[in-house]
Protein backbone atom coordinates (compact mmCIF):
# COMPACT_ATOMS: atom_id res chain seq x y z
CA UNK A 1 0.00 0.00 0.00
CA UNK A 2 1.94 3.19 -1.05
CA UNK A 3 0.80 6.16 -0.74
CA UNK A 4 1.77 9.91 -2.77
CA UNK A 5 2.65 12.32 -0.08
CA UNK A 6 1.75 15.42 -2.57
CA UNK A 7 -1.47 14.66 -3.38
CA UNK A 8 -2.47 13.38 0.49
CA UNK A 9 -1.15 16.70 1.73
CA UNK A 10 -3.20 19.01 -0.77
CA UNK A 11 -6.07 17.18 -0.11
CA UNK A 12 -5.83 17.77 3.95
CA UNK A 13 -5.09 21.30 3.45
CA UNK A 14 -6.31 22.62 0.28
CA UNK A 15 -10.07 20.01 0.75
CA UNK A 16 -10.43 19.47 3.72
CA UNK A 17 -14.24 17.85 3.48
CA UNK A 18 -12.04 15.40 1.39
CA UNK A 19 -12.46 11.71 2.98
CA UNK A 20 -10.09 11.08 5.47
CA UNK A 21 -7.27 8.82 5.45
CA UNK A 22 -7.78 5.83 7.58
CA UNK A 23 -5.88 2.44 8.60
CA UNK A 24 -8.51 -0.52 8.26
CA UNK A 25 -8.16 -2.46 10.94
CA UNK A 26 -9.60 -5.18 13.21
CA UNK A 27 -9.11 -5.26 17.08
CA UNK A 28 -10.20 -8.09 19.52
CA UNK A 29 -9.25 -9.40 22.97
CA UNK A 30 -8.59 -12.78 23.67
CA UNK A 31 -11.05 -14.11 26.11
CA UNK A 32 -8.61 -16.64 27.90
CA UNK A 33 -5.90 -14.10 29.21
CA UNK A 34 -6.99 -10.78 27.93
CA UNK A 35 -4.78 -10.23 25.28
CA UNK A 36 -5.14 -7.57 22.86
CA UNK A 37 -5.27 -7.99 18.73
CA UNK A 38 -5.19 -5.34 16.15
CA UNK A 39 -4.75 -6.70 12.96
CA UNK A 40 -4.18 -4.70 9.48
CA UNK A 41 -4.39 -5.87 6.33
CA UNK A 42 -2.09 -5.05 3.48
CA UNK A 43 -1.30 -7.01 0.49
CA UNK A 44 0.93 -4.88 -1.72
CA UNK A 45 4.39 -7.19 -0.59
CA UNK A 46 4.57 -10.22 1.01
CA UNK A 47 6.03 -9.46 4.48
CA UNK A 48 4.45 -9.00 7.97
CA UNK A 49 5.00 -6.30 10.67
CA UNK A 50 4.45 -7.92 13.91
CA UNK A 51 4.52 -5.32 16.79
CA UNK A 52 4.09 -5.86 20.63
CA UNK A 53 3.48 -3.44 23.03
CA UNK A 54 3.89 -4.06 26.67
CA UNK A 55 2.17 -1.34 28.61
CA UNK A 56 4.75 -1.02 31.09
CA UNK A 57 7.90 1.20 30.78
CA UNK A 58 9.69 3.68 33.72
CA UNK A 59 5.65 4.78 34.27
CA UNK A 60 5.72 1.58 35.96
CA UNK A 61 8.48 1.10 38.34
CA UNK A 62 8.79 2.44 41.82
CA UNK A 63 11.45 4.63 42.92
CA UNK A 64 14.34 2.31 44.08
CA UNK A 65 13.65 0.03 41.15
CA UNK A 66 14.39 1.80 38.22
CA UNK A 67 15.79 0.48 34.84
CA UNK A 68 13.37 -2.86 35.19
CA UNK A 69 11.42 -2.10 31.53
CA UNK A 70 14.13 -1.62 29.65
CA UNK A 71 16.47 -4.45 31.16
CA UNK A 72 13.88 -6.20 30.30
CA UNK A 73 14.09 -5.37 26.65
CA UNK A 74 17.39 -7.02 26.76
CA UNK A 75 16.15 -11.00 29.01
CA UNK A 76 13.31 -11.28 26.07
CA UNK A 77 15.62 -11.86 23.81
CA UNK A 78 17.53 -14.56 25.73
CA UNK A 79 15.44 -17.57 25.64
CA UNK A 80 12.68 -18.69 26.99
CA UNK A 81 11.42 -22.53 27.80
CA UNK A 82 11.35 -23.53 24.22
CA UNK A 83 14.03 -21.47 23.11
CA UNK A 84 17.85 -21.63 23.69
CA UNK A 85 19.79 -18.96 24.66
CA UNK A 86 20.33 -16.37 22.30
CA UNK A 87 18.38 -18.75 19.42
CA UNK A 88 15.75 -15.89 19.14
CA UNK A 89 17.31 -13.19 16.80
CA UNK A 90 19.06 -16.48 14.80
CA UNK A 91 15.57 -18.04 13.68
CA UNK A 92 14.29 -14.76 13.02
CA UNK A 93 17.15 -13.92 10.98
CA UNK A 94 17.44 -16.99 9.23
CA UNK A 95 13.81 -17.27 8.66
CA UNK A 96 14.41 -13.74 6.33
CA UNK A 97 13.75 -11.35 9.03
CA UNK A 98 14.62 -7.73 7.76
CA UNK A 99 14.00 -6.21 11.10
CA UNK A 100 14.25 -7.72 14.85
CA UNK A 101 14.32 -5.47 17.53
CA UNK A 102 12.92 -3.69 20.67
CA UNK A 103 12.90 0.08 22.17
CA UNK A 104 11.90 1.24 25.55
CA UNK A 105 10.29 4.80 26.73
CA UNK A 106 8.95 6.31 29.44
CA UNK A 107 5.40 4.64 29.00
CA UNK A 108 5.85 1.70 27.32
CA UNK A 109 8.34 -1.26 25.94
CA UNK A 110 8.08 -2.47 22.20
CA UNK A 111 9.38 -5.69 20.69
CA UNK A 112 9.56 -5.89 16.71
CA UNK A 113 10.21 -7.95 13.56
CA UNK A 114 9.64 -7.67 9.94
CA UNK A 115 9.18 -11.41 8.55
CA UNK A 116 8.21 -12.88 5.12
CA UNK A 117 4.58 -13.65 4.77
CA UNK A 118 5.47 -17.58 5.33
CA UNK A 119 7.22 -17.17 8.59
CA UNK A 120 4.43 -15.43 10.03
CA UNK A 121 3.90 -18.34 12.09
CA UNK A 122 7.76 -18.67 13.33
CA UNK A 123 7.47 -15.31 14.28
CA UNK A 124 3.95 -15.77 16.57
CA UNK A 125 5.37 -18.86 18.09
CA UNK A 126 8.52 -16.97 19.55
CA UNK A 127 6.53 -13.75 20.92
CA UNK A 128 4.25 -16.39 22.85
CA UNK A 129 7.16 -18.68 24.48
CA UNK A 130 8.96 -15.20 26.02
CA UNK A 131 5.73 -14.05 26.89
CA UNK A 132 4.31 -17.17 28.96
CA UNK A 133 8.04 -18.97 29.60
CA UNK A 134 10.80 -16.39 30.06
CA UNK A 135 10.62 -16.83 33.74
CA UNK A 136 11.30 -20.62 33.32
CA UNK A 137 14.62 -20.29 32.18
CA UNK A 138 15.61 -17.05 33.65
CA UNK A 139 18.88 -17.74 36.28
CA UNK A 140 21.00 -15.43 38.06
CA UNK A 141 23.65 -16.06 36.01
CA UNK A 142 21.31 -14.89 33.17
CA UNK A 143 20.42 -11.49 34.82
CA UNK A 144 23.74 -10.88 35.78
CA UNK A 145 25.04 -10.98 32.91
CA UNK A 146 22.18 -8.50 31.28
CA UNK A 147 22.56 -6.59 34.04
CA UNK A 148 26.25 -6.05 33.00
CA UNK A 149 25.28 -5.04 29.44
CA UNK A 150 22.89 -3.12 30.69
CA UNK A 151 25.56 -1.15 32.67
CA UNK A 152 27.76 -1.02 30.29
CA UNK A 153 24.98 0.66 27.83
CA UNK A 154 24.70 3.36 30.25
CA UNK A 155 28.40 3.97 30.24
CA UNK A 156 28.09 4.41 26.79
CA UNK A 157 25.14 6.51 26.57
CA UNK A 158 24.90 8.38 29.62
CA UNK A 159 27.98 8.47 31.66
CA UNK A 160 30.73 8.43 28.86
CA UNK A 161 29.07 10.64 26.19
CA UNK A 162 29.42 13.61 25.50
CA UNK A 163 26.43 15.77 27.56
CA UNK A 164 24.80 12.67 28.77
CA UNK A 165 24.83 13.37 32.11
CA UNK A 166 23.56 16.57 31.31
CA UNK A 167 20.67 15.26 29.51
CA UNK A 168 20.09 13.66 32.61
CA UNK A 169 20.51 16.15 34.68
CA UNK A 170 17.44 17.75 32.85
CA UNK A 171 14.98 15.61 33.26
CA UNK A 172 16.55 15.21 37.33
CA UNK A 173 15.31 19.43 37.61
CA UNK A 174 12.15 18.89 35.96
CA UNK A 175 10.57 15.86 38.47
CA UNK A 176 11.04 15.26 41.77
CA UNK A 177 13.04 12.07 42.46
CA UNK A 178 9.96 9.64 43.51
CA UNK A 179 8.51 10.52 39.97
CA UNK A 180 9.02 7.58 37.57
CA UNK A 181 10.41 10.40 34.77
CA UNK A 182 13.18 11.10 36.86
CA UNK A 183 16.37 10.50 35.51
CA UNK A 184 17.10 8.21 32.34
CA UNK A 185 14.95 5.47 30.77
CA UNK A 186 17.99 3.03 31.49
CA UNK A 187 17.83 3.65 35.11
CA UNK A 188 20.45 4.71 37.88
CA UNK A 189 23.32 2.40 38.18
CA UNK A 190 22.58 1.98 41.83
CA UNK A 191 18.92 0.91 41.15
CA UNK A 192 20.43 -1.66 38.18
CA UNK A 193 23.19 -3.08 40.86
CA UNK A 194 20.33 -3.83 44.10
CA UNK A 195 17.86 -5.87 41.72
CA UNK A 196 17.22 -9.16 43.01
CA UNK A 197 16.19 -11.71 41.00
CA UNK A 198 12.76 -12.14 42.74
CA UNK A 199 12.62 -8.41 42.07
CA UNK A 200 12.86 -8.82 38.31
CA UNK A 201 9.94 -12.00 38.39
CA UNK A 202 7.79 -9.41 39.78
CA UNK A 203 8.11 -7.07 37.72
CA UNK A 204 7.80 -9.79 34.70
CA UNK A 205 4.85 -11.20 36.33
CA UNK A 206 2.80 -7.58 36.96
CA UNK A 207 3.31 -5.77 33.66
CA UNK A 208 4.59 -8.70 31.06
CA UNK A 209 0.98 -10.62 31.38
CA UNK A 210 -1.13 -11.14 28.11
CA UNK A 211 -3.45 -8.56 29.38
CA UNK A 212 -1.19 -6.00 29.96
CA UNK A 213 -0.22 -6.02 25.68
CA UNK A 214 -0.76 -5.27 22.78
CA UNK A 215 0.06 -7.13 19.48
CA UNK A 216 -0.32 -6.07 16.43
CA UNK A 217 -0.11 -7.71 12.84
CA UNK A 218 -0.03 -5.55 9.78
CA UNK A 219 0.84 -6.74 6.39
CA UNK A 220 0.11 -9.35 4.02
CA UNK A 221 -2.10 -12.28 6.12
CA UNK A 222 -5.29 -13.36 5.66
CA UNK A 223 -7.60 -12.59 8.98
CA UNK A 224 -8.91 -16.27 9.95
CA UNK A 225 -5.86 -17.79 9.44
CA UNK A 226 -3.81 -15.33 11.79
CA UNK A 227 -6.51 -15.38 14.24
CA UNK A 228 -5.87 -19.29 14.39
CA UNK A 229 -2.60 -18.76 14.66
CA UNK A 230 -2.98 -16.05 17.56
CA UNK A 231 -5.30 -18.86 19.32
CA UNK A 232 -2.78 -21.33 19.29
CA UNK A 233 0.33 -19.78 20.46
CA UNK A 234 -1.42 -16.91 22.60
CA UNK A 235 -5.04 -18.61 23.80
CA UNK A 236 -3.03 -21.21 26.05
CA UNK A 237 -1.49 -18.93 27.57
CA UNK A 238 -3.02 -18.47 31.31
CA UNK A 239 -4.31 -15.30 32.41
CA UNK A 240 -2.34 -13.00 34.92
CA UNK A 241 -3.85 -10.00 36.60
CA UNK A 242 -3.97 -6.59 34.98
CA UNK A 243 -2.03 -4.71 36.75
CA UNK A 244 -3.15 -1.43 38.71
CA UNK A 245 -2.36 1.63 37.40
CA UNK A 246 -0.69 3.88 40.05
CA UNK A 247 -1.65 7.27 41.11
CA UNK A 248 1.08 9.91 40.06
CA UNK A 249 1.14 13.29 40.07
CA UNK A 250 3.46 15.58 38.67
CA UNK A 251 3.44 18.81 40.78
CA UNK A 252 4.03 22.09 38.99
CA UNK A 253 7.18 24.09 38.57
CA UNK A 254 6.14 27.42 40.02
CA UNK A 255 10.12 28.71 40.00
CA UNK A 256 13.05 28.35 38.05
CA UNK A 257 15.58 25.88 38.61
CA UNK A 258 18.79 25.78 37.78
CA UNK A 259 21.23 23.20 37.81
CA UNK A 260 25.00 23.08 36.38
CA UNK A 261 27.26 20.28 35.03
CA UNK A 262 30.59 19.95 34.43
CA UNK A 263 31.25 17.59 31.94
CA UNK A 264 34.95 16.95 29.75
CA UNK A 265 33.32 18.38 26.27
CA UNK A 266 34.73 21.54 24.65
CA UNK A 267 31.53 23.55 24.19
CA UNK A 268 29.38 25.26 26.65
CA UNK A 269 25.63 24.33 26.39
CA UNK A 270 22.68 25.66 27.47
CA UNK A 271 18.83 24.22 28.20
CA UNK A 272 15.80 25.30 28.48
CA UNK A 273 13.20 22.94 29.21
CA UNK A 274 9.40 22.99 30.16
CA UNK A 275 6.72 20.49 31.46
CA UNK A 276 4.09 20.93 28.45
CA UNK A 277 0.49 19.23 27.22
CA UNK A 278 0.92 15.63 27.74
CA UNK A 279 0.59 13.64 24.50
CA UNK A 280 -2.12 14.22 21.74
CA UNK A 281 -3.50 17.06 24.03
CA UNK A 282 -4.82 19.95 23.49
CA UNK A 283 -1.58 21.96 23.17
CA UNK A 284 0.54 18.84 22.44
CA UNK A 285 0.20 20.01 18.43
CA UNK A 286 0.90 23.57 18.93
CA UNK A 287 4.17 22.77 20.55
CA UNK A 288 5.57 20.49 17.87
CA UNK A 289 4.96 23.59 14.89
CA UNK A 290 6.48 26.19 17.91
CA UNK A 291 9.35 23.35 18.50
CA UNK A 292 9.96 23.24 14.06
CA UNK A 293 9.66 27.43 14.09
CA UNK A 294 12.06 27.36 16.52
CA UNK A 295 14.70 25.05 16.03
CA UNK A 296 14.53 22.81 12.72
CA UNK A 297 16.29 23.26 10.07
CA UNK A 298 18.90 26.66 9.36
CA UNK A 299 15.63 28.69 8.72
CA UNK A 300 14.75 28.16 12.17
CA UNK A 301 14.96 31.19 14.34
CA UNK A 302 17.20 30.44 16.80
CA UNK A 303 19.52 28.94 14.20
CA UNK A 304 19.62 32.25 12.12
CA UNK A 305 20.13 34.15 15.23
CA UNK A 306 22.34 32.47 17.33
CA UNK A 307 24.41 30.45 14.54
CA UNK A 308 24.34 32.67 11.32
CA UNK A 309 23.83 36.16 12.95
CA UNK A 310 25.28 36.54 16.19
CA UNK A 311 27.89 33.42 15.62
CA UNK A 312 27.62 32.75 19.49
CA UNK A 313 26.47 28.93 18.53
CA UNK A 314 27.45 25.74 16.86
CA UNK A 315 24.15 23.92 17.16
CA UNK A 316 20.23 24.49 18.09
CA UNK A 317 17.29 21.95 18.90
CA UNK A 318 14.19 22.26 20.43
CA UNK A 319 12.19 19.00 20.32
CA UNK A 320 8.71 18.21 22.16
CA UNK A 321 8.85 14.85 23.96
CA UNK A 322 5.44 14.02 24.13
CA UNK A 323 4.52 11.70 26.61
CA UNK A 324 1.56 10.30 29.04
CA UNK A 325 1.98 11.77 32.14
CA UNK A 326 3.39 15.25 31.02
CA UNK A 327 5.50 16.21 28.11
CA UNK A 328 8.86 18.07 28.16
CA UNK A 329 9.49 21.30 25.76
CA UNK A 330 13.39 21.64 25.61
CA UNK A 331 15.60 23.87 24.04
CA UNK A 332 19.72 23.21 23.32
CA UNK A 333 21.93 25.61 22.39
CA UNK A 334 25.57 24.62 22.18
CA UNK A 335 27.78 27.55 22.06
CA UNK A 336 31.03 28.39 20.29
CA UNK A 337 34.19 28.22 21.90
CA UNK A 338 35.11 30.50 24.72
CA UNK A 339 31.11 31.81 24.72
CA UNK A 340 29.89 32.73 28.12
CA UNK A 341 26.74 30.31 28.66
CA UNK A 342 24.97 33.61 29.90
CA UNK A 343 25.24 35.14 26.81
CA UNK A 344 23.73 32.15 25.24
CA UNK A 345 20.86 31.78 27.60
CA UNK A 346 20.03 35.87 27.53
CA UNK A 347 20.23 35.60 23.67
CA UNK A 348 18.22 32.42 23.18
CA UNK A 349 15.58 34.19 26.12
CA UNK A 350 15.41 36.69 23.31
CA UNK A 351 14.03 34.71 20.65
CA UNK A 352 11.44 33.17 22.98
CA UNK A 353 10.43 36.68 23.74
CA UNK A 354 9.97 37.57 20.59
CA UNK A 355 7.73 34.78 19.52
CA UNK A 356 5.39 35.33 22.63
CA UNK A 357 5.70 39.22 21.66
CA UNK A 358 4.31 38.51 18.16
CA UNK A 359 2.89 35.68 16.52
CA UNK A 360 4.71 33.91 13.92
CA UNK A 361 4.01 33.94 10.30
CA UNK A 362 1.38 31.86 8.54
CA UNK A 363 3.99 31.11 5.89
CA UNK A 364 6.00 30.21 9.37
CA UNK A 365 3.40 27.73 10.64
CA UNK A 366 2.61 26.37 7.10
CA UNK A 367 5.84 25.34 6.29
CA UNK A 368 6.44 23.73 10.06
CA UNK A 369 3.15 22.06 9.43
CA UNK A 370 3.58 20.68 6.07
CA UNK A 371 6.81 19.06 7.37
CA UNK A 372 5.23 17.77 10.26
CA UNK A 373 2.57 15.84 8.26
CA UNK A 374 5.60 15.12 5.63
CA UNK A 375 6.93 12.94 8.11
CA UNK A 376 3.27 10.98 9.37
CA UNK A 377 3.18 10.28 5.75
CA UNK A 378 6.26 9.27 4.91
CA UNK A 379 5.92 6.56 7.59
CA UNK A 380 2.69 5.74 6.44
CA UNK A 381 3.96 4.06 3.70
CA UNK A 382 5.58 1.75 5.54
CA UNK A 383 3.52 -1.41 7.24
CA UNK A 384 6.37 -2.06 9.97
CA UNK A 385 9.96 -0.54 11.30
CA UNK A 386 10.11 2.30 14.18
CA UNK A 387 7.54 4.31 13.02
CA UNK A 388 5.28 2.38 10.15
CA UNK A 389 1.49 1.62 10.38
CA UNK A 390 2.08 -1.33 13.02
CA UNK A 391 3.71 1.13 15.12
CA UNK A 392 1.05 3.84 14.60
CA UNK A 393 -1.99 1.90 15.07
CA UNK A 394 -0.43 -0.10 18.80
CA UNK A 395 0.54 4.05 19.89
CA UNK A 396 -2.45 5.67 19.01
CA UNK A 397 -4.31 2.76 20.40
CA UNK A 398 -2.35 3.01 24.14
CA UNK A 399 -2.90 7.11 24.37
CA UNK A 400 -6.03 7.10 22.77
CA UNK A 401 -7.75 3.61 22.53
CA UNK A 402 -8.15 4.61 19.33
CA UNK A 403 -6.05 2.49 16.53
CA UNK A 404 -7.03 4.58 13.47
CA UNK A 405 -6.68 8.04 14.93
CA UNK A 406 -4.01 8.90 11.76
CA UNK A 407 -6.82 11.46 10.12
CA UNK A 408 -7.67 12.93 13.55
CA UNK A 409 -3.99 13.34 14.03
CA UNK A 410 -3.47 15.32 10.89
CA UNK A 411 -6.72 16.95 11.99
CA UNK A 412 -4.76 18.18 14.84
CA UNK A 413 -1.99 20.02 12.66
CA UNK A 414 -4.18 21.42 10.42
CA UNK A 415 -6.00 23.40 13.08
CA UNK A 416 -2.67 25.12 14.76
CA UNK A 417 -2.64 28.79 13.31
CA UNK A 418 -0.27 31.35 14.55
CA UNK A 419 -2.60 33.29 16.97
CA UNK A 420 -2.71 29.35 18.58
CA UNK A 421 1.26 28.97 18.42
CA UNK A 422 1.49 32.65 20.22
CA UNK A 423 -1.08 31.75 22.56
CA UNK A 424 0.64 28.20 23.42
CA UNK A 425 4.30 29.82 23.88
CA UNK A 426 2.99 32.61 26.47
CA UNK A 427 1.20 29.99 28.38
CA UNK A 428 4.02 27.81 28.60
CA UNK A 429 7.75 30.05 28.09
CA UNK A 430 7.62 31.54 31.20
CA UNK A 431 10.70 31.82 33.53
CA UNK A 432 9.44 31.03 36.33
CA UNK A 433 8.26 27.64 34.64
CA UNK A 434 11.45 26.14 33.40
CA UNK A 435 14.48 24.15 34.48
CA UNK A 436 17.56 25.28 33.08
CA UNK A 437 20.69 23.15 33.18
CA UNK A 438 24.16 24.82 31.88
CA UNK A 439 27.22 22.51 30.61
CA UNK A 440 30.60 23.49 31.94
CA UNK A 441 33.33 22.28 29.95
CA UNK A 442 36.02 20.99 31.89
CA UNK A 443 39.79 19.72 30.69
Amino acid sequence: MIFAALPILVGLFAAPDAAPLTIPYERYVLAQNGLEVILHQDHDLPVVAVNIWYHAGPKNEAPGRTGFAHLFEHLMFQGSKHVKDDEHFKRLESAGASLVNGTTDFDRTNYLENVPANQLPLALWLESDRMGFLLDTLTQAKLDNQRDVVMNERRQSVENTPYGLSDEKVMQTLFPPEHPYFGDVIGSMDDLKAATLDDVRDFFNRYYSPANATLVLAGDFDADAAKALIERYFGTLPRRPTPTARHIETPAITKERRAVVKEPVGLPRVVLAWLSAPAFAPGDADADVLAFILGSGRASRLHKRLVYDLEIATQVAVSQESLALTSVFRVVVVGRPGVDASRLEAETQAVLDAIKKEAPSAREVERARNQLVTRMVTALQLSGGFSGRAEMLNRYNQYLGEPDFFAKDIARYRDVTPQSVRAFALSLLETDHRAVVVTVPTP
